[in-house]
C-alpha cells in the first residue's frame, strides 16, 4: 500500500433510517485510524451510493443500516457495484442484522458486518487487511 495515499472508505446511510450516530461513531474512527472517510449522510439510495463511491475512488463502502432493509439494499449496492466493475472494491457495514442474515449477505460477496457493540478498532483492523490484500496501488 503507498504510505502517501491512506485507505478512503465510503461510509453510508441508505435508505429511511434516520439514525447516524453510529455511523458518525465509525466515520471518527476510520479517520481516527489515519484513513480518509467520506460520509454520505442519511436517505441515500443505492445508486447514490454506488456512484458516489466511484467518483471518490473509494477502496470500502459502509454501509449503517438498522430499518431492517439490509437483505435489499446489500444485494442492490452489490449488483451495481458488479456492473460498475468495481470488483476490488469492499462492501461491508453493520447495524441490526440477524446472524442467518449476515451469512446469506456474505455468501453474495458482500463483506464482514458488524453488530452493536462492535470495537472500532475491529472494524479498522479489517478494512486494513482487506484493502492491503485486496486493491494494487
Amino acid at each position: 500500500m503507498s504510505a502517501n495515499r491512506p485507505i478512503r472508505v465510503l461510509v453510508a446511510k441508505v435508505g429511511l433510517d434516520g439514525h447516524d450516530r453510529g455511523a458518525k461513531v465509525i466515520a471518527a474512527a476510520l479517520r481516527d485510524a489515519g484513513m480518509e472517510v467520506i460520509y454520505s449522510g442519511l436517505r441515500q439510495t443505492p445508486e447514490m451510493v454506488v456512484n458516489a463511491a466511484l467518483q471518490e475512488d473509494v477502496d470500502a463502502i459502509g454501509i449503517s443500516i438498522l430499518s431492517g432493509a439490509h437483505m435489499t439494499v446489500f444485494p442492490k449496492v452489490m449488483q451495481l457495484m458488479k456492473e460498475k466493475k468495481m470488483d476490488d472494491v469492499l462492501l461491508t457495514g453493520g447495524g441490526i442484522i440477524p446472524e442467518n442474515d449476515m451469512t446469506e449477505l456474505h455468501k453474495m460477496g458482500v463483506g464482514h458486518l458488524f453488530a452493536p457493540g462492535t470495537l472500532t478498532s475491529e472494524i479498522a483492523d479489517y478494512i486494513r487487511n482487506w484493502v492491503k490484500e485486496n486493491r494494487a496501488f
